[in-house]
């Protein structure tokens, strides 16, 4: 059987109505994320790598790359 996905806008997006933002949708045992402006490509990830990520993210341990 397959399940449809519930798919969240992130807080963070600009609130407009174009594509510009991550989605997140959850499973039993896995976490979706994709961006609106491409929504056939997806990641997928469990809950742990998500948190380590987000931690990362959030204690600037984890930085974006320099744009050129």
């Amino acid at each position: 059987m397959t399940r449809s996905l519930h798919w969240q806008k992130s807080s963070f997006s600009d609130g407009g109505e174009g594509n510009t933002c991550v989605e997140l949708a959850s499973a039993p045992t896995t976490i979706h994320l994709r961006e609106s402006d491409t929504p056939s490509t997806e990641l997928t990830t469990t809950l742990t790598p998500l948190a380590h990520l987000l931690a990362g993210i959030r204690s600037g341990t984890l930085t974006p790359p320099a744009r050129s």
